[in-house]
């Protein structure tokens, strides 16, 4: 059965970070393809939304995250099953302390 996608406000202004990170530093086609690929990334949990390990450092939060990794990136998603959605939370930069994973804003 196919899930939906869906990209929580935190996460979309994670992703728009990046992009913008990337169109000034690198231009706007680095920028484009890192976020597409973030974002491709994403499509497989519609039918493989276990495929991401357990986050450690999450462990304490009520829902059971996960994560994929993409370059330098760890996505952050939980299976909302009563919804019937994998919801995206955050995409992380795994180059930053991991303690920080921990933010809520």
């Amino acid at each position: 059965m196919e899930l939906k996608l869906f990209w929580t406000d935190f996460a979309q202004r994670e992703l728009e970070k990046i992009y913008e990170y990337y169109h000034i530093k690198m231009g706007i086609s680095i920028a484009k393809h890192l976020v597409n690929g973030i974002i491709d990334e994403t499509l497989k949990l519609k039918y493989q939304p276990r495929i991401g390990q357990e986050e450690e450092l999450l462990k304490d939060r009520e829902q059971e995250f996960r994560y994929l990794v993409y370059k330098n990136y760890k996505i952050i998603y939980w299976i909302n099953e009563q919804e019937n959605r994998v919801e995206i939370n955050d995409v992380f930069d795994t180059r930053q302390n991991p303690l920080k994973m921990k933010r809520t804003k």
